[in-house]
């Protein structure tokens, strides 16, 4: 067969492929301290026969060690104010924070070669610590890539597998680099307080150095097997709490604490944002379906007790639902939800608040 291809000047898939991966070598913007290496390997490849199964291993390893972005990167949108509007846009409050990435965007234009931060964000569910993620990456003009870590107890989900191994892959790091095409996406880890730990290993102390700005320049995957530089990737971690997070991992991490939203804030954050969603969701336009102030502070009092928004949005969705229905039964009149119709559409009220006490009680010992 080798001998008829040879005379009809045909190649045979496997000399395609080589001639393939060779193309893509010499356009790759592999380091130059890398080259010599992964050229060695290349080299190797040619010589195991295609029926092998090391020869897959092989070509996997290189495939990967090419499509990864060695050194492109995206540009940073520099532009302050156009920072600061994308962050109001998206969440209302939370001064704090967008400050600290106002000053994080600040530093990088003065000084490029700076290391990327490692932030922590904690707090109670529903706050939103993960969209906020999307809207600093938005705000940066960074590649988004998040992933969670809770209850992930082998360590090979970060630090990738030997090639050993049948059916090895590299670690979620790695992969989230693929997939993002650049070496400086923004990385988000959610729920670190969450990890586990057994036979397999600790997730935690792999991600010592995955998280430590003076050791991650060189992070080496165990299916990679070379080094990689993580400097320029903008971690943002979350966590509802600090007590499960070892102290060690906790002080490689500038934690910023995000504290539960007050009753005028969720209001304001309900008519801005999730109204609009939940109307949406419910395929209703803005005039079909009203909801009044008096009335959401009325949900967010007797049907919600919670730090976050996510109850309330849900109890907002469930009444775009109900009106839904009367849309979808031929009504055409524009409905505004009054307090006096919640009970009926919502149930009976959850939470009560507190009555004073009219008189002081006496204990008798």
């Amino acid at each position: 067969m080798e001998a008829i291809q040879k005379e009809l000047g045909e190649t045979s898939p496997a000399q395609s492929e080589h001639i393939q991966l060779r193309k893509q070598f010499e356009t790759s913007q592999l380091p130059e301290e890398l080259k010599d290496e992964v050229k060695k390997e290349l080299d190797r490849l040619l010589q195991i026969p295609s029926t092998s199964p090391e020869y897959q291993v092989a070509r996997a390893h290189m495939e990967l060690v090419l499509d990864l972005p060695w050194k492109k990167v995206t540009e940073d949108n520099m532009d302050m104010f156009n920072a600061r509007m994308v962050l109001d846009e998206d969440h209302y409050g939370l001064q704090d924070v967008k400050e600290r990435i106002i000053e994080h965007l600040a530093v990088m234009k003065l000084n490029p070669g700076a290391k990327s931060p490692i932030l922590c964000f904690i707090g109670p569910p529903g706050v939103g610590k993960t969209s906020l993620g999307q809207s600093i990456a938005r705000a940066l003009n960074r590649k988004f890539e998040r992933f969670s870590l809770g209850g992930m107890s082998d360590e090979a989900e970060l630090r990738g597998h030997r090639r050993t191994y049948i059916g090895a892959m590299p670690g979620r790091i790695i992969q989230a680099i693929q997939r993002a095409g650049a070496r400086n996406p923004l990385l988000m880890l959610d729920e670190i307080d969450k990890l586990g730990r057994d036979f397999r290993g600790d997730p935690a102390a792999a991600l010592m150095e995955i998280l430590d700005p003076e050791q991650n320049s060189t992070f080496r995957d165990n299916y990679l097997d070379l080094p990689f530089d993580l400097s320029q990737i903008f971690f943002i971690v979350t966590a509802n709490t600090v007590d499960t997070i070892p102290r060690a991992l906790l002080d490689r991490m500038e934690t910023l604490h995000i504290s539960g939203y007050g009753e005028e804030e969720k209001k304001q954050i309900a008519v801005q944002y999730l109204l609009p969603r939940q109307r949406s969701e419910a395929g209703l336009t803005a005039d079909q379906l009203l909801i009044p102030e008096d009335t959401l502070a009325q949900i967010i009092h007797r049907y919600t007790r919670e730090a976050g928004v996510r109850e309330l949005e849900r109890m907002i969705g469930k009444l775009a639902r109900k009106i839904a229905i009367l849309f979808a039964e031929e009504s055409t009149d524009p409905v505004t939800i009054e307090q006096e119709m919640l009970s009926e559409m919502l149930g009976p009220e959850r939470f009560f608040l507190e009555k004073l006490r009219q008189s002081p009680v006496s204990y008798t010992h």
